[in-house]
C-alpha cells in the first residue's frame, strides 16, 4: 500500500469542495439509496444516521424543504450553517473540524474483524461507553465496521460513515477505558483507511474543535486540518403533532 502523501488538489476560493457540505454530497452520491429527500433538503433514515443535509445552507427554499421533510416542531442537525432562519428555533450550537488525509499509513490489521448486524448489540454498548459520536441500530449499514475483540469482547471499533464522491468519511473510532494506551484505534483507523484507498476514495474524518487530543492523534497519524465547521441542533417551526391513538 502506497504512502505517498496526497494532499488536496488546490480549488479556486469560489469553487465549493465537496467536502464542504459532505452529508449533502454522499447523499445524492454514494448514499442516495439512503436517502430521504424533499427537494433541497435530505436525510438518512432515523435508525441509520442523525444526519441531515442542505443542498445549500444559504439558501431559504432550502430550509423550508426540510421543514417539510422532518415536519413541525422536530428537532433536526444540520451541518454547514452558522445560523438557522427566523422561526427556527435553534438548540444548540457547536464547532468541529475537518481533517483529510495527506500522509496516513493505510494497512490491514490481521486482528480486526468485520462487524454486522448481528454485532450492533455490542457495538452500541461500547458506543454508550466511549461516545465518540451518534451510532443507531443500522449504522453499521453505511459501509465496512472493523473491531479488535479481547477474550471474545469487543473493545475497539472504527468504521465508514458518510461517502461523497471520491471520498469515505472514518468514524465511530474509540477504544474500551481498560483498553487505551495499546494503539488499537490507530490500527483499526489504518486498516479502514485500507479499504478505502483500495477503491480508489481518500479518507477523512470529523472530530469536535474541543477534541484537543483526538485531533493531535489523528496529525499525527498522517490527517491535516482542512476546515473549522459548524453544528446546529435546531427546533423546526410549528407545533409539534401529537400522536393520536
Amino acid at each position: 500500500m502506497s504512502t505517498v502523501a496526497r494532499p488536496t488538489p488546490p480549488q479556486s476560493p469560489a469553487t465549493p469542495h465537496i467536502l464542504d457540505n459532505a452529508a449533502w454530497a454522499a447523499l445524492t452520491g454514494p448514499h442516495a439509496p439512503f436517502a430521504e429527500r424533499v427537494g433541497r433538503a435530505a436525510r438518512y433514515p432515523l435508525d441509520v444516521s442523525p444526519f441531515t443535509a442542505l443542498a445549500d445552507p444559504a439558501d431559504p427554499r432550502a430550509w423550508d424543504d426540510l421543514a417539510a421533510l422532518v415536519g413541525p416542531g422536530t428537532v433536526t442537525p444540520v451541518t454547514g450553517a452558522k445560523s438557522a432562519p427566523q422561526g427556527w428555533e435553534t438548540v444548540q450550537h457547536g464547532q468541529g473540524v475537518q481533517l483529510v488525509d495527506t500522509a496516513l499509513r493505510a494497512e490491514p490489521a490481521p486482528e480486526a474483524v468485520r462487524l454486522g448486524p448481528d454485532d450492533v448489540p455490542e457495538i452500541l454498548d461500547l458506543i454508550a461507553l466511549t461516545e465518540p459520536g451518534p451510532f443507531l441500530p443500522r449504522t453499521v449499514e453505511l459501509g465496512t465496521y472493523l473491531g479488535i475483540r479481547h477474550r471474545g469482547r469487543l473493545v475497539a471499533l472504527a468504521g465508514e460513515r458518510l461517502r461523497p464522491p471520491g471520498w469515505t468519511e472514518i468514524s465511530a473510532v474509540c477504544t474500551a477505558p481498560d483498553h487505551r494506551g495499546k494503539g488499537l484505534a490507530t490500527r483499526l483507523v489504518r486498516a479502514i483507511a485500507a479499504g478505502i484507498k483500495e477503491r480508489g476514495d481518500t479518507p477523512f474524518l470529523h472530530a469536535s474543535a474541543t477534541n484537543i487530543g483526538a485531533i493531535r492523534l489523528y496529525e499525527s497519524i498522517g490527517f491535516t486540518l482542512r476546515r473549522r465547521s459548524d453544528f446546529l441542533l435546531v427546533r423546526t417551526p410549528g407545533a409539534r403533532q401529537e400522536q393520536t391513538a
